[in-house]
């Protein structure tokens, strides 16, 4: 069985869905080449809650968590399947990994999950697994909570963190040019990350360029820990999808973890960036 990377998806603003951006089509072309995953385990912030749960329903319900959209977005629906057996394997890894958690059998998917599943799996025809984050842990529980569903990556499971590189909505400037903090932060991050400084990004907020203005709060930053625990930070099995900035203040980079990315999405991530 091929062990899949983990995966950090910058989701950025709901219109993500409509609105595919350089990192859309990566997304897309990701998902192709990817050996199929048994299932799709997602965290997003979007989902808090201080006792982790995992999503048991059937088929979970598209929840539109979000206001002030165009209308169609609220149209849109995402059946992807669940499955309580599954759900029941994430929870032991999750107890197993020394996280307390249970299965909640009548959540839905948030908009920070079903938006960037329908540029991976367009179809909706791999089953969804959402678990919950806890803001207040932090960093570090983000990082934990990742550790412990790296097991599940060897039996098919495909762990994506989605979130945001950047996330300062006070900033968020639709068609607007990108802010220079963006960059800054993100640069950094990134420097972090192919060279494996797991202690500063971990101490990012007094190490990093503007970082309180890149996130006021860092619950959209947490996703990219749980990638990271999930998938582990060797520089030499990380690979960046660059996604550029949008709106001002949303960098929409996405990371691979712990895994080679197939050479198809690499031709396409040269052929964005020379275009760019």
């Amino acid at each position: 069985m091929t062990t899949l990377p983990a995966l950090f998806i910058s989701h950025g603003a709901p219109t993500f869905a409509l609105q595919p951006g350089r990192i859309g089509p990566v997304l897309h072309k990701l998902g192709e080449s990817l050996a199929r995953p048994k299932a799709v385990v997602i965290v997003s912030p979007h989902w808090a809650n201080w006792n982790t749960e995992v999503t048991a329903h059937l088929h979970p319900p598209t929840i539109h968590d979000f206001g002030g959209f165009p209308r169609v977005l609220y149209t849109l629906q995402y059946p992807a399947p669940g499955s309580p057996v599954m759900a029941k394997e994430v929870v032991d890894a999750l107890q197993s990994g020394g996280v307390p958690a249970r299965a909640n059998p009548h959540q839905g998917l948030d908009h920070g999950a079903w938006v960037v599943l329908m540029h991976l799996y367009p179809q909706a025809d791999v089953p969804v697994l959402q678990v919950s984050l806890n803001p207040d842990a932090g960093v570090a529980g983000a990082l934990r909570l990742g550790q412990a569903l790296a097991p599940l990556r060897e039996q098919g499971y495909l762990v994506i963190g989605s979130g945001g590189m950047t996330h300062n909505l006070r900033d968020y400037r639709p068609g607007g040019a990108p802010h220079a903090y963006v960059e800054a932060f993100s640069g950094w991050m990134d420097e972090a990350i192919r060279t494996g400084n797991l202690t500063a990004m971990l101490d990012y907020r007094e190490r990093a360029p503007f970082a309180e203005r890149a996130h006021p709060m860092d619950e959209h930053l947490q996703p990219l820990f749980v990638a990271m625990g999930a998938g582990g930070l060797d520089p030499a099995l990380t690979t960046r999808l660059p996604g550029g900035i949008e709106d001002s203040a949303l960098c929409m980079d996405a990371y691979a973890f712990g895994a080679p990315v197939p050479d198809a999405v690499k031709t396409l991530i040269g052929a964005t960036e020379a275009t760019n």
